[in-house]
């Protein structure tokens, strides 16, 4: 589903405030969730998650810190519920596994390390370690306690932030922020904005560290697509962070059409995208997730002329980052 745009209204429009009371019971019930104590694995957890609903740059984290643990001689795996795929797992990711198996973002995962889709997460775990992972990194999860987290990370972005401030179903929070804060140990804003500042200044009140970042898109890509006129089209939690990706960087978008996050494309949609490109001289371009679910469909259509935009996480401190979780890394392995 496509996030309510008053989710990111201040102060609370007038439905978030009748909601607000289903918020504060699901912000309760969060929270209760979250206190319970989860299993503890044998080798280090690290979680990438976010406060709100929604996409926030998870997975563009996620391989981020997985590149630079590489780097440092680690063997980190990925663990993701596998949203949007049919199996319940645990299960590797294979090259012959669709969106429709595993998920979309296992499938990005599983092209920098071994991946794995299990909705119960602490066997999720034992299947990494099993295939010789050393450290375990969670593609969201942050509410879910059934697994001990040893290193948490919050991925906020920075022009949403956490929105109008309220629970589900009156706002984007899982739970309030005051309540989820305790639980990490680092904040990632990124993007700018004053929605991404404001959540900042609250992890530094409570003295968490705060990271900046920023996703660039490849520049390879970038050129290709330069002078086309663009049909741009995405699925994701904030489609219109995508086309402003496009037109930061100086292409043409001439049409753009957004779908709900994970959208599951069918025929009839690929069809009518790609006849209103071929109409129009359109570049058909999107973003990778929605690429995956597309290319790797069997029952869909082949589109050759498709083209994704690929987006990698820099960040402003990648030493610091990495320092803070070796450092957990290493307090877990001392345990």
């Amino acid at each position: 589903m496509r996030a309510p745009g008053f989710w990111t209204r201040t102060p609370p429009s007038p439905l978030a405030r009748l909601l607000r009371p289903l918020g504060a019971l699901y912000s309760a019930a969060t929270a209760r969730r979250m206190r319970r104590e989860g299993v503890s694995a044998d080798v280090p957890i690290l979680c990438v998650g976010n406060f709100t609903a929604g996409g926030a740059g998870k997975t563009p984290t996620a391989i981020a810190l997985a590149e630079m643990l590489i780097d440092a001689g680690e063997r980190p795996a990925f663990l993701s519920r596998g949203y949007g795929g049919r199996l319940a797992g645990p299960v590797r990711v294979e090259i012959d596994h669709a969106a429709s198996d595993v998920g979309d973002e296992p499938l990005l995962l599983a092209g920098m390390a071994p991946t794995i889709v299990s909705r119960d997460r602490p066997a999720g775990a034992k299947l990494a370690v099993e295939t010789g992972a050393n450290l375990v990194i969670m593609d969201d999860g942050l509410q879910n306690p059934s697994l001990k987290k040893d290193f948490a990370i919050a991925v906020v972005d920075g022009a949403s932030g956490i929105g109008n401030a309220l629970a589900l179903p009156a706002g984007p929070l899982r739970a309030s922020l005051d309540t989820q804060l305790p639980y990490v140990d680092a904040v990632l804003v990124i993007g700018e904005g004053e929605a991404g500042e404001d959540v900042a200044a609250a992890a530094q009140r409570q003295g968490k560290p705060v990271f900046l970042g920023r996703l660039e898109p490849s520049p390879e890509i970038v050129e290709s697509l330069r002078g086309k006129p663009l049909l741009a089209f995405a699925g994701i939690g904030r489609p219109e962070k995508f086309f402003a990706t496009l037109e930061a960087h100086g292409l043409q978008v001439a049409h753009a059409i957004p779908y709900p996050d994970h959208h599951a494309f069918n025929t009839r949609d690929v069809k009518e995208l790609r006849s209103e490109a071929e109409r129009r001289g359109l570049q058909p371009v999107t973003t990778e997730k929605d690429l995956a679910r597309i290319a790797g469909a069997t029952d869909l259509p082949p589109w050759p002329a498709l083209m994704a935009l690929p987006v990698r996480l820099r960040l402003d401190d990648m030493a610091g980052l990495r320092r803070l979780a070796l450092e957990r890394i290493n307090a877990k392995r001392l345990r």
